[in-house]
């Protein structure tokens, strides 16, 4: 098949066609971002059913974005509620993969503007979902339209490859979705998400976390103690209700104090959210009230037991404090969150989210961490324990991703390792591909992915969907 002709077209001439199709559909773009943002998909299995695996809000993405597909000519298939996917049919059975997530976080507190629709200020958009993922999943659909575009008109001819790309519905709670399409259906011959940062990821940290849990002191203080919106992120938000008298309690930094009833306060915290890979971008309002409560004494000697050990952990985020520090040459440091805390049945319950090098093992991990948490009178289980995931970074699928990248840009970027986890590790031969750029400084009304007010410039998107397109391409040269 004559691949050079049919996909490597006049470079000139595809720039300038993305350049009309941006000119021409960028409006339509944000709306279809708009349509998904609308849908709170948040995963609630207390109300799956058949058809509808992760609850109503996942299912209901699902349908929008498969509607969406379908609307611009492309072949749709939903497995079930867990996966749904839309093929550009190419000249052969051989697939490239694309996959983004339809699910999200909660939107939780502190937002200022509407959590739950697109809102455009000053060059960016607004709202749960807009970075992660249901923003950069519409641009790279779009780009995979491009090139339909393309081939309707005589412009490009048909694919070698077909181009699947695969909605997932539980990225954000254990990528079940993932493991049911994988069960079912061939890998694709390479994947990529959108669901990262650039230039081009080649390798995640391994994956793990726990809960730390103590009851409550009979003679204790604290009658309630709840922060965080997700294990995997720093929590922005947390409140705490102790036996005290407001007037005695200082003024803090991030801390609000309001009387709470008879013998009662309420403390609220406000720290910054941030994901869990880069916890060293935040600040834990979990943390902030730890502090608080042990500076003022207000607690007794077994809760200062729990807050103490609670503070090596949340203070530490290399893990030193729970003595799981370690790093390797791929993926540099260890990072470790406590994201949620909760007041569950007399008990607290405290997360524990590591992002881990090759340097340690899950097992390490949770025989260190049990050991601490035992001498300070607290019970520990483990929840997801996956190793880390690498690429060769000089593998010719990396190197194309990498090539579409710089031609875009016109930068000279280098491939990358994270600690971020995406679909990419459950596929045999993936990547993780933007959009976020982090060196790139926003507005401080601009949230971060999993935080209020969570936002993307509408210029990183539209330079996103130039990226995608031209690496469809390149990918389409290569060889499987």
């Amino acid at each position: 098949m004559n691949i050079e002709r049919s996909i490597a077209v006049d470079r000139s001439l595809i720039n300038g066609k993305i350049d009309e199709y941006l000119d021409t559909h960028w409006d339509d773009i944000v709306a279809d971002i708009d349509t998904l943002v609308r849908i709170p998909s948040v995963e609630e299995l207390d109300k799956a059913e058949e058809g509808a695996p992760y609850g109503p809000g996942p299912r209901a993405a699902l349908n929008a974005a498969l509607d969406m597909a379908s609307s611009m000519g492309f072949e749709v298939h939903d497995d079930q509620g867990h996966i749904g996917y839309a093929d550009l049919p190419g000249q052969t059975q051989g697939q490239i993969g694309i996959i983004g997530h339809m699910d999200v976080v909660p939107a939780g507190p502190g937002w200022t503007f509407e959590p739950y629709q697109v809102t455009r200020k000053d060059g960016y958009l607004i709202g749960r979902g807009v970075i992660d993922d249901k923003g950069p999943s519409v641009v790279a659909l779009h780009a995979m339209k491009f090139w339909k575009d393309l081939q309707d008109e005589g412009v490009a001819e048909q694919f070698p490859y077909t181009v699947r790309f695969l909605f997932g519905a539980n990225e954000e709670t254990g990528m079940a979705d993932v493991a049911y399409y994988r069960q079912r259906h061939d890998d694709p011959l390479f994947l990529f998400t959108p669901d990262a940062e650039f230039p081009v990821c080649y390798g995640e940290k391994g994956l793990y976390d726990g809960f730390i849990t103590v009851p409550m002191s009979e003679s204790g203080r604290i009658v309630e103690f709840d922060g965080g919106v997700a294990s995997n992120a720093v929590p922005g938000q947390a409140h705490a209700v102790v036996r005290a008298e407001a007037s005695a309690l200082p003024a803090a930094e991030g801390i609000a104090v309001a009387p709470a009833g008879e013998g009662l306060v309420r403390i609220d915290a406000s720290g910054k959210s941030a994901h869990a890979s880069t916890p060293e971008a935040g600040i834990s309002a979990i943390g902030l009230i730890v502090d608080y409560l042990l500076a003022n004494d207000v607690c007794d000697a077994a809760e200062r037991t729990f807050l103490e050990f609670e503070q090596r952990l949340i203070a530490h985020t290399d893990g030193s404090g729970l003595g799981v520090a370690c790093e390797d040459e791929h993926f540099g440091p260890l990072t470790a969150v406590g994201g949620t805390i909760r007041t569950e049945d007399n008990c607290f319950v405290q997360s524990v989210d590591i992002r881990f090098p090759t340097a340690i093992t899950a097992a390490e991990i949770t025989a260190k961490i049990r050991a601490a948490a035992e001498a300070a009178g607290c019970t520990y289980r483990t929840g997801r324990e996956e190793e880390p995931f690498l690429m060769d970074p000089q593998s010719p699928v990396i190197q194309a991703l990498l090539s579409a990248y710089n031609d875009a840009t016109g930068e000279h970027a280098e491939a990358f390792t994270m600690g971020g986890g995406t679909y990419a590790r459950h596929f045999s031969n993936a990547a993780s591909f933007g959009p976020e750029k982090a060196w790139v400084k926003v507005p401080e009304w601009v949230g971060a992915m999993h935080g209020p007010d969570e936002g993307v410039g509408e210029d990183l998107m539209r330079e996103a969907f130039r990226i995608y397109a031209l690496t469809l391409g390149e990918l389409m040269e290569l060889e499987y």
